[in-house]
């Protein structure tokens, strides 16, 4: 019954998922311009609080740009930068109190200048993703390497180092692209109070605004070095995950965007082989990955409803069922790739700029919410935490074997993730960005079910969170900059070796300090709090607990492999209670 009553369900996101309502803005004002909110898309942040705001001013010139710090640096006042969609998780757009001023980069949406001969091309920070591949690919050129959703700006990628999957060249992150830019930086009176500096490849601080955090002001230009147009070829192979540490550090050598997608509970991995072919290659394909189409928001609300019944009775069984179901007919439909309109068989062959990154539901006539992105926090749909890092390719292994360990403890633990399309992994290559990655790793991005009540504990909430512990803490995984719960980013500055530096052009760039907040100064290691102290369960990543509700006392964090990581400072609740959680609490 549950596996018609899924079907049903998928069959109407298939039928229903035509047009959609767009995402509405994630500021929000009592009146017109002033008394705002902001959140993210997802319509909260991982702490779970109201960021609030005095203003918001929606410049579409540089010239305004550099008006709106100016008013804002000669009045000491806190100011952030805000993107149309705002998909960072984290808190990077919330200005500290509740005097400060949103910049919105909504209508810095213009591309510039395209070089087709030169091979480059100039746009306002506020141009999306979508916009620069859709442009390049008219013009005969290609932005190689992206992420996979085109709901970004140029701005909000460059702020949190956004990638896409490859050790081939300069690497996936789009910065490695990035040849000129400029920015608008706070000033003293001398030179009215902002300035605009022209960052270039000579430049010494281009790899501090590579990778800013949005601290060191507001980007306004950004020039990107593109190549001439290409074909990709994508073929998706499903194996067994036995040899997946193995597999995972020479796969990425010899396919060019190649990633995988991992289902532990099933121990399966899926293989994505994509690599450029000749533009004289036959085929005219185009991806469009499923789940970032319009869905039916009624068809959303049953998958929801289903996914807290059964968080609710400890299901194990039912998210299972439903995590191999929707796994299949994912599969089925080749996960959204198509051939002149359909699907007929691998491989898959097009233009890459019809192939890299998608997000239908963008794409939309206002329906009044019949149909919506999956995430949409208007109505009852996905609400997940995403947790995100990157491990080295000299230790991937470890850490894989690691999960399959737990896997094997217990092995319906992580269906849950595969309802979400499971643990992706990507390729991300050494950058010399100042806070980019310091060496090739993988990245793991692992999605997973979000309560709406921040104290219920997750099933299989202890496995959860020692896989995010061994990977950000045994593993010294680079978590993202932009996804991730609060936990991640604790004692992260020190596993840069070019933090200093980055710290040295923040207090030239912004030496009062507007564009930082505390949740920045957090992340930057400037001033403690990334961890909450409070009691309660550490359901949010955030606290450190007593010892009521199976938490495990003081700042020690006891996984289920009975395994202690110390520098973790937090504690969850644990779904069985094990002869090594007695033995820790009687050493304490």
């Amino acid at each position: 019954m549950k596996e018609q009553v899924l079907r049903f369900v998928f069959l109407l996101i298939c039928v229903c998922g035509v047009i959609a309502t767009p995402p509405e803005d994630p500021i929000r004002c009592a009146s017109k311009n002033t008394n705002c909110t902001i959140t993210n898309t997802y319509g909260i942040f991982p702490d779970r609080t109201t960021c609030r705001v005095a203003e918001v001013v929606y410049p579409t010139t540089e010239e305004e740009l550099v008006s709106a710090v100016a008013s804002a640096s000669k009045n000491k006042r806190k100011v952030k930068a805000a993107t149309r969609f705002s998909h960072s998780i984290t808190k990077l757009a919330c200005p500290d109190g509740e005097n400060g001023l949103l910049i919105s980069t909504k209508n810095l949406n213009k591309i510039l200048n395209i070089d087709a001969k030169g091979r480059t091309m100039t746009v306002q920070s506020g141009v999306s993703l979508r916009q620069i591949i859709t442009a390049a690919g008219e013009n005969g050129l290609a932005l190689p390497y992206a992420p996979y959703w085109w709901g970004l700006t140029i701005g909000g990628m460059m702020g949190t180092g956004a990638h896409g999957s490859t050790l081939w060249g300069k690497g996936s992150a789009v910065h490695e692209y990035v040849v000129e830019l400029r920015i608008v930086t706070p000033a003293g009176r001398e030179d009215g109070y902002a300035k605009v500096r022209t960052l270039n490849q000579s430049h010494p601080s281009l790899d501090a605004a590579r990778v800013s955090l949005g601290v060191l002001g507001v980007l306004s230009q950004v020039t990107l070095k593109l190549e001439p147009l290409f074909k990709r070829s994508i073929t998706y192979i499903t194996k067994d995950d036995t040899d997946l540490g193995d597999e995972l550090v020479t796969f990425g050598r010899k396919h060019e965007f190649g990633d995988v997608i991992w289902y532990p509970s099933q121990k399966k991995a899926v293989y994505r082989i994509d690599d450029r072919v000749s533009v004289n290659a036959s085929g005219n394909g185009s991806y469009n990955f499923f789940p970032f189409r319009s869905t039916a928001s009624a068809a959303l609300a049953v998958v929801r409803s289903t996914e807290e019944l059964q968080e609710a009775t400890r299901d194990a069984n039912g998210k299972c069922v439903g995590a191999k179901l929707i796994t299949a007919l994912l599969s089925g439909i080749a996960y959204g790739l198509t051939n002149n309109g359909i699907f007929l068989g691998y491989p898959v062959v097009g233009f890459s700029n019809r192939m890299q990154a998608s997000g239908t539901c963008l794409d939309s006539l206002n329906d009044g919410l019949i149909t919506a992105c999956p995430w949409d926090s208007r109505i009852k749909g996905e609400f997940f935490h995403q947790t995100a890092f990157s491990i080295s390719l000299s230790v991937v292994k470890n850490f894989v074997e690691d999960v399959q360990k737990l896997v094997e403890l217990e092995p319906k633990s992580l269906c849950g993730l595969e309802i979400a399309n499971g643990i992706l992994m990507r390729y991300v290559t050494a950058s010399s960005a100042y806070l980019g990655k310091s060496e090739d790793a993988v990245d793991f991005d692992i999605t997973y079910y979000r309560s709406k009540d921040p104290l219920a504990p997750r099933l299989f909430q202890d496995i959860l969170e020692e896989i995010e512990q061994i990977g950000l803490f045994k593993y010294g995984g680079l978590p993202h900059w932009g996804k991730n719960r609060n936990l991640a980013f604790l004692g992260i500055i020190k596993k840069y070796d070019n933090a200093e530096k980055f710290l040295k052009v923040k207090k030239e760039y912004d030496p009062d300090e507007i564009f930082s907040s505390e949740w920045t100064d957090q992340m930057l290691g400037l001033r403690e709090g990334v961890t909450v102290f409070k009691d309660g369960c550490a359901m949010e990543g955030m606290c450190i607990c007593s010892e009521d509700r199976h938490c495990a006392p003081k700042k020690d964090y006891l996984c289920r492999s009975g395994k202690i990581y110390k520098e973790a400072r937090v504690c969850t609740h644990v779904s069985k209670k094990t002869k090594e959680e007695d033995d820790f609490k009687d050493e304490l």
